[in-house]
């Protein structure tokens, strides 16, 4: 039998062999899964159990069935006695948990397939855990502002993915006011759409402003899907403690005081009457504002406490590098950390992780932005002329538990702010979650294995030196990740045909 005695985690890869000789169940593998090679475990129907699974509100000893690529059935407590006579992979004390969903990421393809690209971009997500993610429409080129552009992406994604990808949709000045255009692009099947309110630094994705939301929301109402709101706005009166005089571009103090959290309020306060338009009764109601990568644990935040209170339909994020870091800890010429809006002082990072816990904010992104390496100017060290943008997505999981132990987070919460939440945003009803009926979408990790991040650690970015977790000492190993039913990922090696699914909006 392959099942481990209690507390002892037996390798998958160790198994899959005695799996298929020795097993009661011996079912081919589905082509409706893919096909051969998407999977390191040849078959569509088997059982995998832990002591710790996250399910049903709670965590503890289960085993979840895995049939045709969903869950088929969970079976809580003495799970041994239940499935002896089952295919069965027993993870021991190891976390089975529903797979990451990660709603903000930028692959970069078609266009710059330098900076990143569909396949190592999901490749990293696979092994880091993420089941699910949703490219971002800029970065790439052409932007996806068109059904035509978002058509170009999704040929340079065919048969590179290894999770599940859907797409955001871009709002900007040129389609704000056409409502047959958007409707193409949402009839296209992006999930919802994003837009800047400041330079985005991508020439053919220009800002937009609160008039331009407002129009663009009436659109998204019909078709109830959200809009991502990138929400910093050079003020119209700038602060006088704003930059002057000759100021070191190496200092990361420079760059930190050009993008004040007034840049923050300015644009929430400038959201507020879209805002208001998403209530009951208003003008877009069914739309859904999300803010993005919310760095302000201040001003900021308190407007979106207030709007949530008044009925609005809004949510916001923040990401691991704004729990993880703060801007006294940031060498100065180390651009890897540069990412906008800025990781601010400490006293805001414990803000923002209050604010998460008391659930004021409602999931985490890793806002994935790599670049080419020489783009961030890591010898020049110009914080002023580097590109901003952290490199995280492999990551996000061990970052969220290592920093987060600390004040006391639990299972139960990290799927919440990485699967059931943004499966929610992204309009995922059959993901998110360890339930029979949905996908059998699923991460199983070691939270207490620790392990020092480097460039030579199997890392699956395109560009391994330009994250700013280089070098950090990290707890919680991903051990398989599953992508409806498929074992993508398991003990540092990938399936080998990249079987993902593009997601597209009906």
């Amino acid at each position: 039998m392959a099942a481990s005695a209690k507390g002892r985690l037996v390798p998958v890869l160790a198994v899959v062999a005695a799996l298929a000789a020795a097993l009661l169940y011996r079912a081919p593998f589905s082509k409706s899964l893919g096909g051969e090679g998407c999977s390191l475990l040849p078959h569509d129907h088997f059982w995998i159990a832990s002591e710790r699974v996250v399910t049903l509100g709670r965590v503890g000893p289960a085993a979840v069935e895995v049939k045709g690529g969903l869950i088929n059935a969970i079976a809580v407590g003495d799970y041994r006695s239940f499935v002896l006579r089952r295919p069965l992979l027993d993870y021991g004390d190891a976390v089975i948990m529903p797979g990451l969903i990660d709603v903000h990421a930028h692959l970069d393809e078609p266009g710059r397939e330098e900076w990143e690209g569909f396949s190592t971009g999901t490749r990293a997500a696979a092994a880091g855990g993420i089941t699910t993610l949703v490219d971002m429409p800029l970065n790439n080129f052409p932007s996806t502002v068109s059904e035509e552009t978002l058509k170009l992406k999704l040929e340079a994604a065919r048969d590179k993915l290894y999770v599940d990808v859907g797409f955001w949709g871009g709002l900007v000045p040129e389609n704000a006011f056409n409502p047959s255009a958007l409707e193409s692009l949402l009839n296209a099947g992006v999930l919802g759409l994003k837009s800047f309110m400041c330079p985005s630094g991508i020439n053919d994705f220009p800002m937009t402003n609160s008039t331009h939301i407002e129009e663009g929301l009436v659109t998204l109402a019909k078709y109830q899907r959200p809009l991502l709101v990138h929400a910093e706005r050079i003020p119209d009166v700038e602060d006088e403690d704003g930059l002057d005089g000759e100021l070191d571009p190496r200092s990361y103090a420079t760059y930190l005081k050009s993008r004040p959290p007034a840049w923050e309020e300015s644009a929430i306060r400038d959201l507020q009457r879209a805002m208001k338009d998403t209530e009951a009764g208003g003008r877009s109601e069914g739309a859904h504002i999300h803010i993005v990568h919310l760095s302000d644990a201040k001003t900021s935040l308190e407007l979106m406490k207030d709007a949530k209170r008044t009925g609005a339909s809004v949510t916001v994020e923040t990401c691991p590098h704004y729990l993880a870091f703060s801007a006294d800890e940031v060498p100065d010429g180390d651009t890897r950390f540069k990412c906008a809006p800025p990781i601010r002082d400490g006293m805001n990072r414990e803000n923002l992780w209050k604010a998460l816990l008391d659930g004021h904010i409602d999931m985490l992104s890793s806002d994935h932005s790599p670049s080419a390496p020489d783009l961030k100017l890591m010898e020049e060290g110009n914080f002023l002329k580097a590109w901003g943008g952290i490199s995280s997505l492999q990551f996000v999981l061990p970052v969220t538990w290592s920093y987060g132990k600390k004040y006391g987070i639990t299972l139960n919460q990290l799927a919440a702010w990485w699967s059931e939440n943004p499966a929610k945003l992204a309009g995922q009803k059959n993901k998110g979650a360890i339930l029979p009926g949905y996908h059998a979408d699923i991460v199983v990790w070691k939270p207490e294995a620790q392990f020092e991040l480097d460039d030579s650690h199997s890392v699956y970015h395109k560009h391994r030196n330009i994250s700013a977790y280089l070098g950090k000492e990290l707890s919680g190993k991903v051990l398989s990740t599953f992508v409806r039913g498929n074992l993508v990922f398991a003990e540092d090696k990938h399936a080998k045909a990249a079987c993902g699914v593009q997601i597209l909006a009906k």
